[in-house]
This record gives C-alpha cells, structure tokens and sequence, in this order.
C-alpha cells in the first residue's frame, strides 16, 4: 500500500517523493522495486547527527526521477537496537529532502512507532474486514486521537475486500465502529498484485486499468491534496462493496466496538 501510494503521487501527480522501508528485517521495498537492498536506511539510522542533503542523497537509491527509495536491508544478521531518538532525527531530515516522504512502518509496536504515527502529516491505517484487524485499527486510531486532538482523524483504507468464501465484516459496519468512513476500499485481486509483486512492478504499471490502479491514483490524491493532471487523470475510483454490506449485521463486533 505504501509503495503503490508513493509510486503514485511521484508518476501521476508528478510530485518528487521518498519512500523509506522501516521494516529492518522483513522489508519488501527492494523487492518492490526491483533494487538491491542497500543499507542506506541503516547507514542513515547509525550516523542521524552527520547527516545533511548530499549524504542522504548518497544514500537515497533513484527510482525514477521522481521517486526515491530508502530501502530496508531485510536481514536477520543484526538485531537492530536503535534509538527512539535516531528513528525521530532521520526522519525530520528526510522530510526535508521533499515535498512527499512515504514511511513504510513494520507490523510492531515501540516508542519510536508511537511518535512517528503521531508527528506525521498523514496516518493512514490499513486493515482487512475482519475482527482482529478491527481491534487493531480501533487500538491504532485511538491512541493516535488521543495523541492530536487537534489534528484531522486517520484515514482507513480497507484492504483485500471479497475474497472469495470469506465471510467478512461490511465496510459500513466496520467504519461505524471506529467512527472513521473508510476513505477507501481495495478489492481482492490476487492476480494483479501477485504478478506486480512477483515481478518487481508497482500496480499502476502490472494493471494500470484495473480497479486497484484507480484506487492508488485516488488514495495518492487524498493523502497529498492534489488533483491528478488531466492527462493522467482516470475515471474515479468507485467503492463497490459487497452485497451482504447492504445488510444490516448484528455480529459479534458490534457489542465489542460500539462507539461510547
């Protein structure tokens, strides 16, 4: 999601944007796109108080020319003990390189996560309908409201909606119960995003008229408030749900996640 995202906003909105892989030991930017996994990110992460526009851009691999990648060096020789504080000065220096810096954050919970998600511009939490990632989301959402309340709510995007024998909890219910509207919905299309992945391809070069292509086009619009150029621009992506979502749904979630 975040690569797509990112991919977006550099190709079809035309913005200059860095995408950087936090996930140290499991990330798939590289694979992505295609790079050899550098250590930039680590190098970076090792030295934050050394670091100024001309080393990062040492360190930066070029995508394209709009998109640059700060790639994860996806290893489990090292256990990676950096600091809150290292993670914080690397970041405000990146953001300085560009209008755009996507941070692809890891599945796990510390300090240095919990100030990234509430210092960012942006938070967008993605989730698949089902109990589980709804407790997570409303955990995330939560905490992130609480942490700035002034600021606008986090934006939910669902993920994988209608895989096939899957029952699933309906997007309207889901959003209901975290009192955020999801701001987008992903179908299932495990052929597209598994040749895009399998390949090295973002999805707007694998599919770029399938459903999901759309989607990233108009998620990259949402998080940078940009319209696409009208040479790029596509028809708008629809949220088609499935039918059981036009019904009404009494299941367990709702005496767990009801809104106080």
């Amino acid at each position: 999601m975040a690569h797509n995202t990112a991919y977006a906003i550099s190709e079809r909105i035309g913005a200059n944007t860095v995408i950087v892989d936090y996930d140290l030991p499991f990330g798939t930017a590289g694979l992505d796109f295609n790079q050899d996994p550098l250590n930039g990110v680590v190098d970076a992460l090792g030295q934050p108080d050394r670091l100024d526009a001309t080393l990062l851009d040492r360190m930066m691999v070029r995508c394209t020319d709009k998109l640059s990648l700060f790639a994860a060096p996806a290893t489990l020789d090292t256990d990676w003990d950096i600091s809150t504080e290292a993670f914080e000065e690397v970041t405000t220096r990146i953001r300085a390189t560009a209008p755009f810096v996507i941070l692809d954050l890891p599945h796990l919970w510390s300090p240095w996560m919990r100030r990234t998600l509430i210092s960012a511009d942006e938070v967008v939490v993605v989730a698949t309908p089902d109990l589980a990632a709804l407790r997570n989301a409303k955990n995330m959402i939560d905490l992130i409201r609480q942490g700035r309340p002034n600021d606008a709510p986090p934006r939910l995007v669902l993920n994988q909606v209608g895989v096939p024998g899957r029952p699933e909890i309906p997007a309207k219910d889901f959003g209901a119960a975290l009192g955020v509207h999801p701001s987008l919905i992903i179908p299932f299309d495990a052929k597209t995003f598994g040749a895009a992945a399998n390949n090295g391809q973002m999805i707007l070069d694998a599919g770029a008229k399938t459903k999901a292509a759309e989607a990233f086009q108009t998620l990259a619009q949402i998080v940078s408030r940009r319209e696409l150029p009208a040479a790029a621009a596509g028809k708008p992506v629809k949220a088609a749900r499935p039918a059981e979502e036009d019904r009404a749904s009494k299941s367990l979630f709702g005496s767990l996640f009801k809104k106080r």
